[in-house]
């Protein structure tokens, strides 16, 4: 278990500190050519860029009306998930890293209330949603989740 809170822990870090920076150093979202009046990093058919903006929403900005609802709800799946991952006797690493991006998006919440999204990906003239470490996290958790049902562990076998 303590590989395992190490682990997510610095991966928290991670989110926390990349989030302070884009705070800090990323120029917002702007209409028109790469970088988007951002911090480009590579263009072509595919650009990536550093683009700071804040989403009030969940994925994509859904939801953004309901900010209350959104972060009750937040809670209590993060609730959920530490209550799992505690009782189990081999924590779940996809479960984890679900948990550790709904927390650090909760932690934005509560600092900001909003999200900081700074990763800006552009696939032939599709911009993609503006995202941050802590979804990526949620992403890879749930795709590891669907594609690897088995539960995987940090803990030694």
């Amino acid at each position: 278990m303590r590989r395992f809170l190490l682990f997510f822990s610095s991966l928290l870090c991670v989110d926390i500190a990349a989030k302070i920076l884009a705070i800090r150093f990323i120029p917002a979202l702007e209409r028109g050519p790469f970088p988007f009046g951002g911090i480009g990093i590579f263009s072509g058919d595919i650009t990536f860029s550093l683009n700071y903006i804040v989403n009030t929403g969940a994925a994509w900005g859904s939801f953004s009306g309901y900010p209350g609802v959104l972060f009750v709800l937040r809670l209590c799946v993060i609730a959920a998930l530490l209550v799992h991952l505690f009782r189990s006797e081999k924590p779940s690493f996809s479960l984890g890293l679900v948990a550790t991006g709904a927390i650090g998006n909760a932690i934005d919440y509560c600092l900001y209330g909003h999200v900081i999204d700074f990763f800006h990906f552009t696939f032939w003239g599709y911009s993609f949603p503006i995202f941050n470490v802590a979804d990526s996290c949620i992403t890879l958790g749930v795709m590891s989740l669907l594609f690897f049902p088995k539960p995987r562990s940090l803990q030694p076998s």
